[in-house]
């Protein structure tokens, strides 16, 4: 416990002293592993995205001004009750755009090239038959991005290096004209590549089912590195199984760690335990700025991002990841 009459920061996660300390500087006392006496007299907390922080943590910390969540992502935070306690939570948009963008194109080439099949293949001593993988090409295919935030322009960005079509929907966003789907629809139906980059809502929880694959091209790959619930993952395998859907890239799930799905032994899948987001980088960026976030409430700067809508003087938008 902290004995300083420094205001007090606590990692719940936990995070690393090494990364945060420096960026909140000598007027802040930052405890990594935190006991419950530490969270008593804690006025801010810097919050892993796996931490859930409920009703109870919020109890436990009766002195908290601020929340500063890694990533934007804020499904495991009250937030109608930091709202009822008047207290901000910071999230740290962009800091793994980079990353999540680039691991898109890592599952989308990993299913694209037959990585995962022709390995097992090579492994096997089953050279004979390669010619039974055919490798896709991305080159004059059509990417469809559904939601248009950071990461997914950032996705369009990288496509015109594989000379893909991009055409992107999003009904909050904007979208350059030259890119802009009218619908949903026209996404699924001439996309040979969908990737998702949506929150996940009641209205997107569930969005690609049976009708949806039922419209897609024939062998179009998928890939979610958004939300697991946008899926529904038995309606996948059926469209797998087909041959309707050629392939299937995961880094989300539901819930988190999952359960064993029939779906995730299927030769056409890609599986990664939500770890696009968390490259070497990235994962330094998402913390820095939790930190300056935290810092500048408590130091009565105005922060870059704040998710919950009662204390969002900017009117941020919770809707693209």
């Amino acid at each position: 416990m902290s004995t300083s009459s420094i205001p007090v920061i606590v990692g719940l996660g936990p995070i690393s002293s090494e990364i945060v300390a420096p960026i909140l500087g000598s007027q802040f006392t930052y405890i990594e592993n935190p006991t419950p006496q530490d969270l008593a007299i804690a006025e801010g907390a810097i919050v892993r995205a796996a931490f859930e922080f409920n009703k109870s943590v919020f109890e436990s910390m009766p002195n908290l001004k601020v929340i500063a969540r890694t990533g934007v992502g804020t499904e495991l935070v009250d937030l109608d009750e930091a709202d009822v306690r008047n207290i901000p939570v910071v999230v740290t948009p962009g800091s793994n755009t980079n990353a999540v963008a680039e691991g898109v194109f890592a599952q989308i080439l990993h299913l694209s090239k037959r990585l995962g099949p022709l390995t097992k293949l090579v492994a096997t001593g089953k050279w004979n038959q390669r010619t039974d993988y055919p490798v896709g090409d991305l080159a004059n295919q059509t990417l469809g991005i559904i939601g248009y935030g950071r990461i997914g322009a950032q996705v369009a960005k990288i496509a015109t290096a594989f000379d893909l079509k991009v055409i992107a929907f999003d009904p909050f966003a904007e979208i350059p004209t030259s890119l802009k789907a009218d619908s949903l629809s026209q996404i699924f139906v001439e996309s040979d590549v969908i990737t998702l980059h949506v929150p996940l809502t009641p209205e997107t929880t569930g969005m690609i089912g049976k009708s949806e694959l039922d419209s897609i091209k024939t062998g179009t790959i998928l890939i979610n590195c958004s939300r697991g619930a946008l899926i529904d993952l038995d309606a996948a395998l059926a469209a797998l199984n087909t041959g309707k859907l050629g392939g299937l890239g995961l880094d989300v799930f539901d819930p988190e760690p999952p359960k064993h799905h029939p779906i995730f032994d299927h030769e056409n899948v890609v599986l990664t335990p939500h770890v696009m987001g968390l490259s070497n980088q990235a994962t330094v960026a998402t913390y820095v700025m939790a930190a300056e976030g935290a810092r500048d409430v408590l130091t009565g700067v105005k922060p870059k991002a704040i998710a919950n809508l009662k204390n969002n003087q900017n009117n941020q938008d919770r809707s693209t990841k």
